[in-house]
């Protein structure tokens, strides 16, 4: 009799200590797939370091590009290729490495919430004509509308990127260099046709897109 109470016992210990480690382990879990408001708020005044203030891009020496309003996915996706050395650039590898999942997407979505004007800054002469190129392409060239896929605002969708109110010298150094600059991440869409434009069309539809909101 005794030893039946025992192995009752010891079997309710056993379950017990089952429970408690279950719940530790939830409470980890959980613990790593999320971050407070503050912590997501010290990583955005970080960025906007380098990405100027409400992440609207910054024109000094090089461009660094507007992520305000950008597409979470696509945000999400290029960390990644910068983390994986898919696109080559040691400070966005320093600074995405140390980040876990859950703080690159609370990231990700704070910078698409974001809204400031754009800087502008692009000879308004080209505007007329880049609007034509992003709205029919360059059929001459067999490039596609750009409103195909970034939408006819160019607010972009998913992993196509918003496009509205980039930096005019950032979107004309990505079209002008693009296998350099977007390294293993080009895609098979985009390669072609940054390839097909001609400079002055890059220009005009850099232009285009860095005055809309």
């Amino acid at each position: 009799m005794k030893g039946i109470r025992l192995q009752l016992a010891l079997q309710s210990a056993a379950a017990l200590m089952a429970v408690i480690l279950a719940g530790t382990t939830r409470a980890n879990d959980t613990g790593a797939s999320t971050v407070s408001s503050h912590e997501v708020q010290a990583k955005l005044q970080y960025c906007e370091v380098c990405h100027g203030v409400s992440a609207q891009g910054f024109l000094g020496y090089y461009p660094i590009p507007r992520l305000a309003g950008q597409q979470i996915a696509y945000i999400e996706n290029q960390l990644k290729g910068f983390v994986e050395h898919k696109r080559a650039n040691n400070i966005m590898f320093n600074v995405g490495h140390v980040m876990s999942p859950a703080m690159i997407a609370a990231l990700a979505t704070s910078f698409h919430d974001l809204n400031p004007k754009p800087l502008g800054n692009a000879p308004k002469e080209l505007v007329a004509a880049g609007k034509q190129i992003y709205e029919e392409g360059v059929p001459s060239a067999n490039v596609l509308a750009c409103a195909t896929c970034h939408g006819k605002e160019a607010k972009g969708d998913g992993q196509f990127p918003r496009l509205a109110g980039q930096l005019y010298a950032y979107v004309t150094l990505q079209l002008t260099n693009w296998s350099k600059e977007r390294g293993e991440t080009t895609s098979d869409i985009m390669a072609p046709i940054a390839r097909g434009m001609t400079e002055s069309q890059i220009k005009a539809v850099a232009a285009y897109v860095s005055y809309l909101e």
